[in-house]
């Protein structure tokens, strides 16, 4: 293997790093923007906001199994597992919000 290769891979997740981090800091800064406050004096319970905002949670908790705990380069079966594993969590925390 030759030197330019050995330090592309490295470079290539440090920029998926920091393209990750920048995705979670813009969601957890648009998830800030739809607290209720920012439009209207009294806050209140809004269901499509708080549908939106867990929605959001799931994209962010991808995220970081995918960029921060490496689950990207694990094996398929794993990927897999995490990936069910966020889908049934957050859709047991919608029917539970929901109910």
């Amino acid at each position: 293997m030759s030197d330019r290769a050995a330090t592309a891979q490295p470079a290539a997740t440090a920029r998926s790093m920091t393209w990750g981090w920048i995705a979670l800091t813009a969601i957890t800064l648009g998830s800030w923007w739809l607290a209720p406050a920012h439009f209207t004096t009294t806050v209140a319970a809004s269901t499509p906001i708080t549908a939106l905002v867990l929605v959001l949670a799931i994209v962010k908790v991808r995220l970081i199994f995918r960029y921060f705990m490496e689950v990207h380069t694990a094996p398929r079966w794993l990927r897999h597992a995490t990936d069910a594993w966020i889908a049934v969590l957050f859709g047991a925390v919608f029917v539970v919000y929901l109910l």
